[in-house]
């Protein structure tokens, strides 16, 4: 009945379970220990990683932030914008096209409605029956600022006879500026719409501004037209311009605030028109200005129309009878098919330098300069990156940098960013413009890219290529510093930075006050280049076969005409003579004139404009001995009107220096008569005729509003005619004479209401004053002379400008009209030769009938009978151009050097012309060491 012992094997079994508890606890723990080690160790690469990254991160972030533009920071109203019809690229625009037109393209330089306007002009009886009654305007008006109320506005359009408008304009912050807003206005309700909100959606109201039995009310819709086809495609058919009828009745003034005040008593404040149009909400000064300008409108436009009625029925009677209401209806209509079209520049910026360095040689307030052609490139480069800077960040080129700060930058080349910020700080505060208060300076786009104006400066910018792709690419490239938007896309996708001319047609009936500088300077090319090639490349062949020359087809019909020589070629054309000729180009060396030539500028290339240019200017060449004068071509090359301004700035700045090497000035001192005693020299430089009535009625005029700066200017010219004594308004009045001729002096008297009494026999009356120049106004009376020191933009040079003188406000010469004479190159071997225009011959014409009344003084030495005789038979000395500098100074080298002293002096002026362009297209064979 006793337990039997416990078996060995369970004490066996119960040891090795303690063991493997023991080990099996020992492995956990060892698990644990690499999965917590692991699991620290991944732990730690990661925040490793983290720390990495983040680090990264900041340093991007701090480059970015270097590097970045304040574009990204400041959002502008127009950057909301989904559809833009003209945004900053080079590509022309493109109006809209109908399909009734039958044209497939999208866009083109055709009116789209050019036949319903024309059908408008055509009617000899317009009906203008507005019957709007004057209204007094209260708080009522609708804003519009959504889809839906445009489209009922659109109903409410559709069932009127006429309605008002007018539009308000952002420019500062916009490239080409957009509209801020469109007011519209009928009998019973004023609509201000927000075409900021309504940008994209503005073309619903295209087929009520195209309605053609509509009658829109504007007043002055010169520009209207042309925003509002920049912006929507909008086209106004059927137009009455309350401005073109003001024209018409011959009112003492025709703004819309005179107009406001005459017949409806209502003052309004213009100054309102240079607000931000781009704020929201508008201030009420704001709302009622813009409800102003359209709300009147309907009630003037009647009165007038009734006035132009009124003088119709008075008229009627007339055999020769103007019809008024006819007249003010045309005029308007006209308006309607003007053409927007965008400004393009063969190169960026390049208008605006060249005429700042026209405005530098005629020292207009601009520093002198030593390295004048460091000068001129750093300008280019400026005007370059601030046109392009413009373009990408949606500024207005004044806003970017001012006239001012290019030109210090480019005189002083401040190294580091500091003196670059404070240069054009100095130099903005220094010019006090009248939009100093709005226009921070620098600019934010300046204070964003200082580096790159530092490198620009130093020539660090451009290493290769051109500054256009490189700051397009630095801006806009991949890694690029600023804002790419709608505006500037088209830069990248448009890669080319120089569009041809030829691509881009302007419309015949642009707006002449669009943008006056550039606009001048079209009509400038247009009036004044050669209307036809002038290189035929027609070829002279001797009777051997040997090549003469090449000529124009003129010379060539010439040679065929009197049996002189045989048609050899067909095209282009060429003639063999059928006699031996008097020498040929290898007997004297000339390859130029066996050369062909194209009909391109010579410095840039540019073949859509060109212009002859004499490169040895005609007041000496006109003076050279007969055998000496080429009658050939070499010295007379093709240059656009660009190239062409910046030649002609140099060679007036070389005559200056001629002039002080030999000392004999450029204008006669004074002009007297030759039995006059001469007064003792002055040493002081000459005054020219034109710069002297530019002053004069500079001050008469403006004298009292001027800038004191240049009141004084001024007044130091005509005190200098004077002999430095001081002026009084009666002197003004005199000098208002100088060079005038018989019917402008005629107008003048009959302007001014008095007879200025003079003879071209005695020299008039002297006032008193010590060492002052003889009073020139009652013996010049038939002379017209311009002084090129005086030329601000007028795209003029010696040999294009004669004739009606024009000036501005402040007294800048402004462009006058052209002469085609060249009596000294009347037997050419060449087609450039005939043509050239030269301003010392035209000059001289028109002076030679007082000629002989007249002494030259120069230096105490007066030119008595003997040599006024002489000068009355050379019809081309002109006594008050050039003309007698440049016979001093020929006479002088013939005197002193001789005939190598001529050959040498037309190297020099080679000379100047190659260091000036840098011509790249000058025709094979023209060398500067050519003789003559």
């Amino acid at each position: 009945g006793s337990k039997p012992p416990p078996q060995p094997f369970s004490r066996r079994t119960t040891k090795q379970t303690q063991l493997l508890k023991t080990e099996k606890k020992k492995m956990n723990n060892e698990r644990k220990t690499r999965v917590a080690f692991t699991i620290a160790t991944l732990a730690a690469a990661i925040i490793s990683i983290i720390f990495t990254v983040r680090r990264r991160t900041r340093r991007k972030q701090r480059v970015s932030l270097s590097n970045s533009c304040f574009s990204h920071s400041e959002p502008k109203p127009q950057s909301t914008f989904k559809r833009v019809l003209a945004d900053n690229s080079y590509s022309p625009f493109k109006h809209l096209s109908l399909k009734a037109s039958g044209s497939s393209e999208n866009g083109s330089n055709l009116h789209p409605f050019e036949a319903e306007i024309t059908a408008l002009l055509s009617n000899h009886q317009p009906e203008i029956e507005l019957g709007a009654e004057k209204l007094e305007m209260n708080d009522s008006y609708v804003w519009v600022d959504t889809e839906m109320q445009l489209k009922e506005l659109v109903n409410v359009l559709s069932k009127e006879r006429f309605f008002g408008v007018d539009t308000e304009q952002h420019s500062l912050h916009s490239f080409l500026g957009f509209t801020g807003l469109v007011q519209i206005s009928t009998q019973q309700e004023d609509y201000l719409i927000d075409t900021i909100a309504l940008h994209d959606s503005m073309e619903i109201l295209q087929p009520v501004f195209a309605n053609p039995s509509i009658c829109k009310v504007f007043h002055g819709a010169d520009n209207d037209v042309l925003w509002l086809q920049r912006d929507f495609h909008i086209y106004i058919v059927n137009l009455f311009d309350t401005s073109k009828a003001c024209e018409v009745l011959s009112k003492p003034q025709k703004s819309l605030a005179y107009l406001l005040e005459t017949y409806c008593g209502v003052m309004t404040n213009k100054l309102l028109q240079r607000e931000d149009w781009r704020q929201r909400p508008l201030s009420e000064e704001m709302v009622h200005y813009a409800r102003t300008d359209a709300h009147y409108l309907l009630y003037i436009a009647n009165c007038l129309i009734a006035e132009l009625k009124q003088l119709d029925n008075d008229n009627s009677c007339s055999d020769d009878k103007f019809h008024f209401v006819l007249e003010a209806s045309r005029r308007s209509n006209m308006t309607c098919l003007q053409l927007f079209t965008k400004e393009i520049e063969a190169s960026p910026g390049e208008s605006a330098a060249l005429s700042l360095f026209s405005r530098h040689q005629s020292n207009q307030g601009f520093p002198s300069i030593s390295n004048e052609t460091q000068f001129l490139y750093t300008v280019r480069q400026l005007c370059t990156w601030r046109d392009l800077m413009a373009r990408i960040h949606d500024e207005s080129i004044k806003y970017v940098l001012s006239d001012q700060a290019i030109i210090a930058l480019a005189s002083q080349l401040p190294a580091s960013n500091s003196e670059i910020y404070n240069t054009i700080v100095q130099t903005d505060v220094n010019a006090e413009t009248g939009l100093s208060s709005c226009i921070p300076s620098p600019s934010p786009v300046v204070c964003s890219h200082l580096s790159d104006i530092s490198r620009l400066l130093a020539n660090e910018l451009v290493n290769h290529g051109d500054i256009y792709s490189v700051i397009l690419q630095k801006c806009l490239g991949q890694n690029g510093s600023c804002k790419l938007n709608i505006f500037n896309y088209a830069l990248l996708v448009n890669s080319n930075p120089r569009p041809t001319l030829l691509s881009y047609k302007h419309s015949s009936l642009k707006n002449p006050r669009q943008h006056s500088r550039k606009a001048s300077r079209n009509s400038f090319v247009k009036k004044f280049s050669c209307k036809s090639p002038v290189y035929h490349n027609c070829r002279i062949f001797a009777n051997d076969g040997r090549l003469l020359c090449y000529c124009d087809r003129k010379k060539l019909e010439w040679y065929l005409n009197r049996d002189l020589a045989k048609l050899v070629e067909e095209e282009p054309p060429g003639i063999m003579l059928l006699f031996e000729p008097k020498g040929r180009p290898e007997d004297e060396g000339n390859d130029f004139y066996i050369q062909s030539k194209k009909n391109i500028c010579v410095g840039c290339g540019e073949g859509s404009h060109y212009l002859r240019y004499r490169i040895i200017p005609s007041c000496y060449r006109i003076h050279f001995p007969e055998h000496l004068k080429s009658h050939r071509s070499h010295d007379i090359v093709l240059l656009c009107v660009d190239c062409h301004e910046v030649a002609h700035a140099a060679a007036e700045k070389y005559k200056r220096k001629i002039a002080s090497e030999y000392g004999i000035p450029l204008y006669v001192r004074r002009v007297i008569h030759p039995g006059q005693e001469t007064e003792k020299s002055n040493d002081e430089g000459g005054v020219s005729p034109l710069q002297l009535r530019s002053a004069a009625v500079a001050l008469l005029r403006h004298g009292p509003r001027m800038p004191l700066e240049r009141r004084e200017e001024l007044t130091e010219i005509v005190k200098k005619y004077y002999g430095g004594r001081e002026i009084s308004e009666e002197d003004l009045e005199s000098a208002l004479q100088v060079g005038m001729r018989p019917y402008e002096r005629r107008r003048y008297e009959k302007k001014r209401g008095v007879t200025f009494k003079h003879s071209t026999g005695n020299a008039v009356a002297v006032p008193q004053g010590e060492n002052h120049a003889d009073h020139a106004a009652g013996i010049i009376s038939n002379v017209d002379t311009l002084n090129i020191d005086t030329l601000d933009d007028s795209y003029a040079n010696e040999d294009t400008v004669s004739g009606d003188n024009r000036e501005d406000d402040f007294g800048n010469t402004i462009l006058v009209k052209t002469t085609n004479d060249d009596d000294d190159d009347n037997d050419n071997d060449d087609e450039t030769s005939n043509s050239a225009v030269n301003v010392d011959e035209s000059l001289s014409k028109s002076q030679s009938n007082v000629a002989g009344d007249l002494s030259y003084s120069r230096d105490g030495e007066s030119l008595r009978d003997e040599d006024s005789t002489q000068a009355k038979h050379h019809s081309k000395l002109s006594l008050l151009g050039h003309g007698p500098h440049g016979k001093h100074v020929v006479d002088h080298l013939l005197n002193e050097y001789g005939e190598d002293g001529i050959r040498e002096f037309c190297q020099r002026w080679r000379q100047v012309f190659v260091d000036t362009l840098k011509p790249r297209f000058l025709p094979g064979g023209w060398d500067i060491k050519h003789r003559n």
